[in-house]
């Protein structure tokens, strides 16, 4: 154990060497800006990378032995790598959150699915899910669910992270910071995909039922999130939806308490990644007006993932204090422009794709974003490099897109530099 400590207070002195730079003062005014919807240079982001394929020299070998300890590692190496080789517009802290061990029911209906491992070193796998709604009695199988806090393993936690490194990084008590919002990313696990599409048609009314008891479900748990005073406010260096981070000084809100926070003080997401070819209409009808249940809750609101939205901002305009949309490597960025005017932040993900081909191509990569970046020239934008199933064990291939996304980002606007090129 005294092993497990000395790598884990090298690593954390490390981080708190790296916090102390003063180039994190002007990355947070940037984010600050960008999500104040105020016009700059685009803020770059990496996020779901294969760390599997990642290691280099040993950079991300876990060296403790206790689990828990190799755990706290994993996040330590893990901040410290992506500073080191990818780290587009990070910000990195000196504190280290303890999470709250809390307990939850669920929905009291669980995946039934079939799995396919390609890589046993990744996360990512195939899976066939198992058809589990079919009728009405059926959707009686979603439940609310129960939570309680378990005080005595939060504070247990707490301190085992003060003992190894607290004199080096803030140890903070974690609680709910951000929640991924996605009810039609859960229904179609549990209804068969092809099904529920038809449904939206044939049975229309067991749609309505099933979306309805399941956004019921959510905020039932949102509600004991407050009840058990389980929500934390961070200043928002904090991923937000499927997007970058959440730095705002529009938030907290207006009679915030430190000790009680709101989810009023927190930025709200949602998404229905599968309506990617459902119309506007049917997107308001079978998820919108359900997930504004949600979203009304919030300060401030993200909407969308990797289905394209271009065509569908004029029903997102309901969402309240929406600021961001997600703007998938299937939306047209022209299109989303001309649609969105200023009024919102793009939330620009070019395409993983690149990293998977045979022969590693930057030239590409350089060009299709180039492109994205003019077509939304003058509009506050966030790059998101995330998806990223494979870089064919070349972890280069992320390094040298990263700083060549920051290049892109930091030298004057493509298109104002295209100008002067010209001139």
């Amino acid at each position: 154990m005294n092993d497990d400590r000395s790598i884990l207070r090298n690593l954390a002195e490390r981080q708190a060497e790296i916090a102390g730079l003063p180039i994190h003062t002007e990355t947070i005014a940037e984010w600050k800006r960008l999500n104040a919807n105020k016009p700059g240079r685009p803020m770059v982001w990496i996020n779901e990378i294969p760390w599997h394929e990642m290691d280099v020299d040993g950079e991300l070998t876990l060296q403790c032995s206790d689990p828990f300890c190799r755990s706290v590692e994993e996040t330590l190496r893990r901040t410290l790598y992506q500073w080191n080789h990818m780290r587009g517009d990070m910000v990195v802290e000196a504190r280290f959150d303890s999470p709250l061990v809390i307990h939850d029911s669920g929905f009291g209906i669980d995946e039934d699915v079939d799995i396919e491992i390609t890589d046993h070193r990744s996360g990512i796998v195939s899976r066939e899910f198992h058809n589990q709604i079919d009728c009405e009695k059926d959707i009686e199988k979603i439940r609310r669910p129960v939570l309680s806090h378990d005080e005595e393993a939060s504070e247990k936690d707490f301190q085992r992270l003060n003992d190894c490194f607290g004199d080096i990084l803030t140890i903070e008590k974690t609680g709910i910071v951000h929640r991924w919002f996605a009810p039609w990313d859960e229904l179609i696990r549990w209804w068969d995909v092809q099904q529920a599409m038809m449904d939206l048609i044939l049975r229309p009314e067991l749609v309505h039922m099933a979306m309805d008891r399941l956004v019921t479900a959510h905020l039932c748990r949102l509600g004991q999130w407050r009840e058990l005073n389980l929500l934390t406010y961070r200043e928002g260096n904090h991923r937000v939806g499927s997007g970058g981070m959440g730095l705002a000084d529009e938030l907290p809100s207006e009679g915030f308490d430190p000790d009680h926070v709101r989810t009023m003080d927190q930025w709200g997401c949602a998404t229905a990644q599968i309506f990617c070819d459902v119309s506007p209409e049917m997107h308001e009808e079978f998820a919108l007006q359900y997930e504004r249940r949600w979203l009304e809750q919030f300060g401030l609101n993200y909407y969308g993932c990797c289905e394209p939205l271009h065509g569908k901002v004029d029903i997102l305009r309901s969402i309240p204090r929406l600021r961001k949309i997600s703007t998938s490597p299937w939306a047209d960025v022209a299109k989303m422009v001309e649609n969105t005017g200023s009024d919102y932040v793009l939330s620009h993900k070019p395409t993983p794709a690149i990293f998977a081909e045979d022969a590693w191509n930057p030239e590409q990569g350089r060009r299709r974003l180039s492109e994205a970046l003019e077509k939304a020239d003058g509009v506050a934008i966030e790059v998101i490099m995330k998806d990223i199933s494979t870089v064919r064990n070349e972890p280069r291939r992320l390094w040298e897109w990263a700083e060549m996304a920051m290049d892109l980002a930091t030298s004057g606007g493509v298109a104002a530099r295209r100008r002067s090129e010209k001139m």
